[in-house]
């Protein structure tokens, strides 16, 4: 007796995220699983390689330098993007597609290339300190790049874009009639800003600072390249362990250690702001 498989309308959502579903866990679930289980395994079962998040004075101080960098970074590119965002809001349709394109199209140019044209502006020979010296500035090149500060200009640059599209779609879905009652009833325009416009662009500030903080804690090729080896964040680090010391359960244990992170930073946000607010919705709308 052959038993016939019917599709229902209950098993066909099933049946269509099966595929998607298998390679996700073939391709990332699973690698995940065996980072996760090297971390605890490596060179000996137990949480002896965690346990060095607290002890190791190398490990801390290279987590106390991604945090500041990173976190330098998300304040100077919000703040940055904040200023583009609000400028875009309240131009004309030409200036802001304009602005639009010019903000995008640095994404399409490799992190690689962005790097090596920074090392060739900031150097102590490069065009920056040449105008700075040649302008009266400075009689001196300035330490610009291969330090934090370097890293910290060649990130910002790259996550601008980053910071500017949720900002602006923020500030895009603001009602328009609460600027102009608010105008109407005698505000000035700096009143008008700070009480109406800032409190309803705020979860567009909060998204772009969540997403550009969570994007920079990953950064390999800026800090690597823009660093010299003096600035070394966390994924600098895990190759360092796993490439060069072949220490397969200290790099394993940071890259968990990141994953976390991410995770709680994005599971806090959406709790702060809702899911629909944070992947796609300013929520400013009256």
């Amino acid at each position: 007796m052959r038993t016939r498989f019917r599709i229902t309308q209950a098993s066909l959502p099933w049946l269509l995220i099966a595929p998607p579903l298998l390679l996700v866990s073939v391709f990332y679930l699973y690698p995940l699983a065996q980072v996760l289980f090297i971390s605890v395994t490596e060179p000996a079962p137990g949480l002896q390689n965690f346990a060095l998040l607290g002890t190791s004075a190398s490990i801390q101080h290279m987590l106390v330098t991604t945090v500041r960098v990173c976190a330098t970074t998300t304040a100077v590119a919000v703040l940055l993007g904040y200023v583009v965002s609000y400028a875009m809001t309240f131009s004309s349709p030409r200036a802001r597609n304009l602005t639009m394109v010019l903000v995008v199209i640095p994404m399409w140019v490799s992190a690689l290339v962005r790097a090596f044209a920074w090392v060739a502006l900031l150097q102590r020979q490069g065009l920056v300190n040449s105008l700075l010296m040649a302008s009266g500035v400075t009689e001196r090149p300035l330490s610009l790049v291969w330090n934090e500060l370097g890293v910290v200009i060649g990130m910002v640059h790259y996550m601008l874009p980053y910071a500017v599209l949720p900002l602006f779609s923020s500030m895009r879905d603001i009602d328009g009639r609460c600027i102009t009652a608010a105008r109407g009833l005698g505000a000035s325009r700096w009143q008008t800003f700070w009480r109406i416009f800032l409190p309803l662009s705020l979860p567009g500030v909060i998204g772009a600072a969540v997403l550009v903080f969570v994007y920079s804690l990953g950064f390999f090729v800026v800090p690597a390249i823009l660093g010299g080896g003096k600035t070394v964040m966390v994924a600098e680090y895990v190759r360092l362990q796993i490439v060069e010391l072949l220490n397969w359960g200290q790099g394993t244990m940071l890259a968990v250690s990141l994953l976390v992170s991410v995770t709680a930073t994005l599971g806090v946000a959406i709790r702060l702001l809702g899911a629909k607010r944070f992947f796609g919705h300013g929520g400013g709308a009256a």
